[in-house]
């Protein structure tokens, strides 16, 4: 009895974990059936975008085409209407005067004849008036008229290899491209930003320049927002848990065009943009905060960041603008926020001075890094090791903090007697000039 129950329960056993394959199985059948679906979307849709493209560009081709068309043969209608005019115009004024002659050679005809058959009593004074009028009209003298060689006989010269030149253009105008040459590759939220990255799906296609669109999933356009060499770019001023959607496209070495677009993206972010607290005499801020710029005013002291929004596994970043150094400048992160400080050289903070040096709870390391330049920038990523049991109480802690900068790298562990899920970042500069964006 035993054995038979035993055996009933595990044949009810294979058959939940049957039940629950073939769940499982069917939840995969569907997604690859919406992903089919997907692509006979994405095909019809493009498919559907490109006859459009196609339509209108060759419409407004042909109409352009026509305007050219009729533009030229207008200014050749004008040139045969010029060349007439200024031809005829000379046999014009010939016409004229031998008109005229005709007319004068008539009177005078006229005249003699009425000279020769009239009275005897005045036929000697009609004679002696038309024979000195006949020598004085020189009827021996006649106009010129050109012979038809040496008159213009306009014909039109039209080449008829224009035709031949023109459907071997127009044979070989516009490509239907199936795949993008580059796509899109991978999404990395950032605080307040995306980093995007793209490479190259065609290779051999040999990209000079890429260029990179976003909007918002509400928008009904896509705007620039990188051209460069560069495959990957980081996109700020982006909304935390607001859907964009990104493009790319590249331009090939030699060539004025670019290429297809690629596949249209979405990415979001779900971190909160870094920020520095406003208010504090000595920094003044731009609109959004992450950027803080170093006034003329004599106060001194620690700018921090508005909330403790840096997250070990994250990488935080300084790109400045320099101004005269001092060995108390600061950049680096903290644990807590205190006032009355000039500089982050203390405990519960790690960072780096202009000159290069770094600082753990205000103790000088003997690695150094560069010294900041104008347009460089400063990483910190953080990891964490713990040492002791971790509590609401506090124990051993230990980051291990990576700094980076002018491409070079120190590595060292940073002991803390408490747990931290997040930090505090933070700078401070003696001298008026410098700038400090946060990303």
């Amino acid at each position: 009895m035993e054995a038979a129950e035993a055996e009933v329960r595990l044949l009810l056993q294979e058959a939940r974990e049957s039940i629950e394959a073939a769940r499982s199985y069917r939840r995969e059948l569907q997604q690859r059936l919406r992903g089919l679906h997907q692509a006979r979307e994405q095909i019809k849709e493009s498919a559907t975008l490109t006859r459009d493209v196609l339509e209108q560009h060759f419409s407004d081709l042909k109409g352009t085409l026509k305007k050219l068309l009729d533009e030229r043969l207008m200014s050749l209608l004008q040139e045969v209407d010029v060349i007439e005019q200024e031809s005829i115009k000379p046999l014009d004024e010939c016409q004229k005067l031998i008109e005229h002659g005709v007319s004068t050679a008539d009177d005078l005809l006229r005249e003699g004849e009425s000279a020769v058959d009239g009275d005897m009593g005045q036929q000697n004074e009609k004679l002696c008036n038309f024979t000195k009028k006949a020598l004085h009209i020189q009827l021996d003298s006649l106009p010129e008229v050109p012979s038809l060689v040496d008159v213009p006989c306009l014909s039109a010269q039209l080449d008829d290899c224009l035709l031949t030149i023109l459907k071997n253009q127009i044979f070989r105008h516009g490509t239907v491209a199936s795949r993008p040459p580059v796509q899109l590759e991978e999404f990395v939220e950032k605080p307040g930003g995306i980093l995007v990255r793209w490479c190259k799906v065609d290779e051999d296609f040999i990209a000079q320049d890429y260029r990179l669109q976003y909007r918002k999933s509400t928008a009904s356009h896509f705007e620039d927002v990188y051209v460069g060499s560069d495959t990957e770019f980081l996109v700020l001023h982006i909304d935390p848990n607001v859907d964009y959607q990104f493009r790319v496209c590249a331009r090939g070495d030699g060539r004025q065009e670019w290429s297809p677009w690629s596949v249209p993206q979405s990415g979001h972010t779900t971190l909160v943009p870094h920020e520095w607290t406003a208010g504090l005499e000595g920094y003044s801020l731009s609109s959004r905060r992450n950027i803080a710029l170093r006034n003329d005013s004599q106060s001194c002291g620690v700018l921090y960041s508005k909330a403790p929004t840096y997250f070990c596994g994250q990488t935080l970043t300084f790109r400045q603008t320099v101004g005269q150094p001092d060995r108390r400048d600061s950049l680096g992160v903290c644990v807590e926020q205190r006032n009355g400080d000039d500089s982050l050289q203390r405990d519960k903070a790690v960072c780096i001075s202009t000159n290069g040096a770094v600082f753990v709870n205000g103790k000088e390391m003997t690695n150094q890094l560069p010294a900041v330049t104008s347009g460089s920038t400063v990483t910190f990523d953080m990891e964490v090791v713990q040492l002791g049991p971790c509590s609401n109480e506090g124990g051993n802690f230990k980051l291990r903090v990576t700094i980076s900068s002018n491409n070079r790298e120190v590595v060292f562990d940073w002991v803390l007697d408490q747990c931290c899920g997040s930090l505090y970042f933070g700078c401070s500069f003696s001298y008026p000039g410098w700038k400090v964006l946060v990303f």
